[in-house]
């Protein structure tokens, strides 16, 4: 007999235990939000659904989605953006202070480049046509 120690085999050949200490290291917070699904996720999740009603379903008559109240829709709006503003990943002090100097010495540069380039063109067509 094999060499068992009663570790069960799954369809691919690891053990019960190789699969409760992946499932666990990918449920470990990485601080990064899960990407979009594939394309390929998407359509075979819809070939699916296509499959499970078949193509003899009848198509049911669409229908006209009713207009929520304005304020409503205002207050609703609201509370996504609110929502959203939450996930957000705000900058701390030191790169909000690191971020502005970038960019203010960046646009010093641009702006002293561009500078140049006019000084040096103003100088050319006044030298060419005098």
């Amino acid at each position: 007999m094999s060499d068992d120690r009663g570790k069960a085999e799954n369809s691919t050949g690891s053990s019960d235990t190789d699969d409760v200490a992946a499932s666990a290291a990918s449920s470990r917070p990485t601080g990064k939000r899960p990407g979009r699904r594939s394309s390929a996720a998407a359509d075979s999740s819809a070939a699916t659904t296509v499959a499970a009603t078949g193509p003899s379903a009848p198509a049911k008559k669409a229908e006209k989605p009713r207009k929520e109240n304005l304020f409503k829709r205002f207050r609703r709006f609201m509370r996504e953006v609110i929502a959203e503003l939450r996930k957000v990943i705000w900058p701390n002090r030191k790169q909000m202070v690191t971020y502005t100097t970038v960019v203010l010495v960046f646009v010093a540069f641009m702006v002293a480049f561009i500078f140049g380039l006019d000084l040096a063109f103003v100088k050319g067509v006044t030298w060419l046509f005098g």
